[in-house]
């Protein structure tokens, strides 16, 4: 399966040549300099006393405004050549997608609350649960699709790109929604039969439970092999500690207490597990707390990355011209001005 896609994000307003606004500091002094020096005289006079009493002292604000009309465009000079713009940032990606299928037990054994994540007891449906998000948001350009089974599997999702779509049909599931049991080999079936058709270069199936196959019609290993004639590689998780488990128990009173059960009270079928991951060329993993339930998860993802190719190219618009134009308009007005309304004694 190959994915591709445009994706184009607005890059912000910037300069291609942003050291020439360096410039700009050099027009105050030019404005210092020009002051102290002033400028040249229109009428030569023997002695300035000949024009003190020529009418009342004013002020005029006309040359303060023709010259700042040129500092003004020459600021847009110097502004221009630093190449304002804004961009685009447009990346093509091709991604060589993977299709998985996550098969979830969800019997009543999954209510036992044997882990632990910061203080809180966890059961291992809602541990489960957590680690797929997870292990969905980390692989974007997969997809994928979700079975989850008890006494017989069923659908959860189909396979998808659609992820938000798909964490919430996995917020969904619960334990109860089929007849308790544990169909392993039905379950295997019915996620290969979701994969045969597909046209991905890799296809995979990720098995969580925490029972032996006791429910069905289809064994697991003959499953397996049929998994494995077409194409797909499986990997199996087994949920749940070594220790005596903490099980939710409701009394005849209507209070539901944590009781202890014994170690192996709920039987694992570890052998069967590992074997279905050997006929299917993936790995056995054994998830006896919240750590090793994480860890099983990314070294799948490890394991199975997807190859992305993306190229990246940027679209500039460029405003300079814009500016130049603001800048001659400057510079004419002044010299209109300067000619006309505002014309000066030569």
């Amino acid at each position: 399966m190959i994915l591709t896609a445009d994706l184009s994000a607005f890059s912000g307003f910037s300069f291609a040549h942003p050291w020439v606004l360096l410039g700009l500091l050099a027009l105050p002094l030019l404005a210092l300099l020009k002051g102290k020096i002033g400028g040249t005289p229109g009428i030569l006079f023997s002695s300035t006393q000949l024009v003190l009493t020529v009418g009342k002292k004013r002020r005029s604000s006309i040359g303060g405004i023709l010259t700042s009309l040129v500092y003004a465009s020459m600021a847009c000079l110097i502004i221009a050549l630093a190449r304002p713009q804004t961009g685009r940032s447009l990346e093509h990606i091709q991604a060589s997608g993977v299709d998985i299928m996550l098969v979830l037990d969800v019997s009543g054994s999954m209510r036992a609350e044997d882990y632990v994540v910061g203080d809180q007891r966890m059961n291992r449906i809602d541990m489960v649960k957590r680690v797929t998000q997870q292990f969905i948001e980390a692989r974007p350009n997969d997809r994928i699709g979700i079975i989850a089974f008890a006494g017989r599997p069923y659908l959860v999702s189909p396979l998808t790109l659609d992820h938000d779509w798909l964490i919430s049909n996995l917020d969904r599931v619960q334990i109860g929604m089929v007849e308790d049991s544990t169909a392993i080999g039905s379950a295997l079936a019915s996620a290969a039969n979701r994969l045969k058709d597909r046209d991905s270069k890799t296809k995979i199936i990720v098995l969580l439970t925490d029972g032996a196959n006791n429910a069905g019609k289809v064994l697991p290993l003959t499953a397996a092999e049929a998994a494995k004639a077409l194409g797909i590689k499986m990997y199996t998780i087994v949920a749940g500690s070594n220790d005596a488990i903490p099980f939710p128990v409701k009394l005849s009173d209507g209070r539901t207490v944590l009781m202890n059960l014994p170690a192996g009270y709920f039987p694992i079928d570890e052998k069967l597990l590992s074997q279905i991951a050997k006929i299917g060329d993936g790995k056995y993993f054994r998830a006896t707390d919240a750590a090793s339930m994480g860890s099983s998860f990314r070294e799948i993802d490890r394991l199975e990355k997807t190859k992305v190719d993306v190229e990246k190219s940027v679209d500039y618009h460029d405003y300079f011209p814009f500016v130049l134009i603001v800048a001659f308009a400057l510079l004419a007005m002044e010299a209109i001005l300067s000619q006309t309304l505002w014309r000066r004694i030569p």
